[in-house]
């Protein structure tokens, strides 16, 4: 099966991607079938930070490549996924984005409730 897939390159803490169609028996590392684009994550300007060969990149997906979670997100954002995937990626980030509104509510509920008796205590200290 091939997979597209990241291949991390770079030094230590300066990472740098390399994406592109790869056998699924490979390693991280190993030889790709072919190049399809790159992510630099260290990249402060967005626009900057991927580069990608549209046209090679459908034709992979039409030829039954499946990305892996991290490319299926890169192509998402780059709204480069076909029919399915996309309604998939679309319910995945739904659901993270409601998992991580709801933590916050939560952190800020408990952070007001930590807060309430320190206010009683120093309203009975001042009597």
């Amino acid at each position: 099966m091939v997979r597209i897939r990241m291949k991390r390159m770079g030094r230590t803490h300066r990472p740098f991607y390399r994406i592109g169609a790869v056998d699924s028996r490979e390693p991280r590392d190993g030889k790709f079938i072919e190049q399809l684009g790159w992510y630099n994550p260290i990249e402060g300007d967005k626009t900057k930070q991927v580069e990608l060969k549209t046209d090679r990149i459908k034709f992979w997906l039409d030829q039954g490549a499946q990305p892996s979670d991290t490319v299926k997100d890169l192509l998402g954002r780059q709204n480069l996924l076909p029919g399915k995937m996309k309604s998939e990626w679309e319910a995945k980030r739904a659901t993270d984005r409601a998992r991580v509104a709801k933590k916050k509510a939560d952190e800020a509920a408990a952070a007001a409730a930590a807060a309430e008796p320190e206010a009683k205590t120093d309203a009975v200290s001042a009597e």
